[in-house]
Protein backbone atom coordinates (compact mmCIF):
# COMPACT_ATOMS: atom_id res chain seq x y z
CA UNK A 1 0.00 0.00 0.00
CA UNK A 2 1.18 3.32 -0.27
CA UNK A 3 2.40 5.45 2.37
CA UNK A 4 0.45 8.59 1.13
CA UNK A 5 -3.10 7.01 1.37
CA UNK A 6 -4.64 5.31 4.44
CA UNK A 7 -7.19 2.90 4.18
CA UNK A 8 -10.23 4.42 5.18
CA UNK A 9 -12.56 0.84 4.59
CA UNK A 10 -14.11 -0.03 1.58
CA UNK A 11 -12.92 -1.99 -1.32
CA UNK A 12 -12.90 1.06 -2.95
CA UNK A 13 -10.69 2.65 -1.26
CA UNK A 14 -8.33 -0.43 -0.82
CA UNK A 15 -5.88 0.38 -2.92
CA UNK A 16 -4.07 2.96 -4.77
CA UNK A 17 -5.07 3.28 -8.45
CA UNK A 18 -1.70 1.57 -9.63
CA UNK A 19 -2.03 -1.53 -6.82
CA UNK A 20 -5.43 -1.55 -7.83
CA UNK A 21 -4.87 -2.08 -11.78
CA UNK A 22 -2.10 -4.74 -10.70
CA UNK A 23 -4.17 -6.53 -8.53
CA UNK A 24 -6.24 -6.65 -11.68
CA UNK A 25 -3.82 -7.73 -13.92
CA UNK A 26 -2.45 -10.60 -11.79
CA UNK A 27 -5.95 -11.62 -11.54
CA UNK A 28 -6.16 -11.72 -15.03
CA UNK A 29 -3.30 -14.29 -15.40
CA UNK A 30 -4.27 -16.00 -13.22
CA UNK A 31 -7.62 -16.93 -14.94
CA UNK A 32 -5.78 -16.91 -18.35
CA UNK A 33 -3.22 -19.73 -16.86
CA UNK A 34 -6.22 -21.90 -15.48
CA UNK A 35 -8.35 -21.43 -18.71
CA UNK A 36 -5.06 -22.68 -20.46
CA UNK A 37 -4.30 -25.74 -18.42
CA UNK A 38 -7.85 -26.40 -18.47
CA UNK A 39 -7.65 -26.13 -22.47
CA UNK A 40 -4.36 -28.64 -22.51
CA UNK A 41 -5.83 -31.24 -20.51
CA UNK A 42 -9.40 -31.13 -23.19
CA UNK A 43 -6.66 -31.34 -26.01
CA UNK A 44 -4.92 -33.71 -24.56
CA UNK A 45 -8.18 -36.38 -23.55
CA UNK A 46 -9.73 -35.50 -27.33
CA UNK A 47 -5.84 -36.50 -28.63
CA UNK A 48 -5.73 -39.86 -26.92
CA UNK A 49 -9.60 -40.55 -27.73
CA UNK A 50 -8.49 -40.14 -31.23
CA UNK A 51 -5.80 -41.93 -31.22
CA UNK A 52 -8.19 -45.00 -29.54
CA UNK A 53 -10.48 -44.43 -32.98
CA UNK A 54 -7.72 -44.36 -35.23
CA UNK A 55 -6.70 -48.15 -33.66
CA UNK A 56 -10.72 -49.00 -33.69
CA UNK A 57 -10.72 -47.68 -37.26
CA UNK A 58 -7.50 -49.80 -38.45
CA UNK A 59 -8.58 -52.93 -36.58
CA UNK A 60 -11.62 -52.57 -38.94
CA UNK A 61 -9.93 -51.75 -41.78
CA UNK A 62 -7.46 -55.44 -41.45
CA UNK A 63 -10.97 -57.27 -40.42
CA UNK A 64 -12.45 -56.48 -43.87
CA UNK A 65 -9.20 -57.30 -45.79
CA UNK A 66 -8.74 -60.50 -43.86
CA UNK A 67 -12.50 -61.78 -44.83
CA UNK A 68 -11.83 -60.52 -48.16
CA UNK A 69 -8.89 -62.76 -48.34
CA UNK A 70 -10.19 -65.70 -46.64
CA UNK A 71 -13.70 -65.41 -48.70
CA UNK A 72 -10.85 -64.98 -52.02
CA UNK A 73 -8.81 -68.02 -51.12
CA UNK A 74 -12.23 -70.24 -50.42
CA UNK A 75 -13.47 -69.69 -53.59
CA UNK A 76 -10.55 -70.31 -54.96
CA UNK A 77 -10.51 -73.52 -53.17
CA UNK A 78 -13.98 -74.12 -54.45
CA UNK A 79 -12.90 -73.96 -58.17
CA UNK A 80 -9.95 -76.40 -57.38
CA UNK A 81 -12.15 -79.47 -56.33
Amino acid sequence: MSAQRKTVGGSRFLYDSFDLAQARIDAQEKVETERRAGLEYRLSRIEDELKRLEKRLWLAVYGVASGVVVHGALAFLATQV
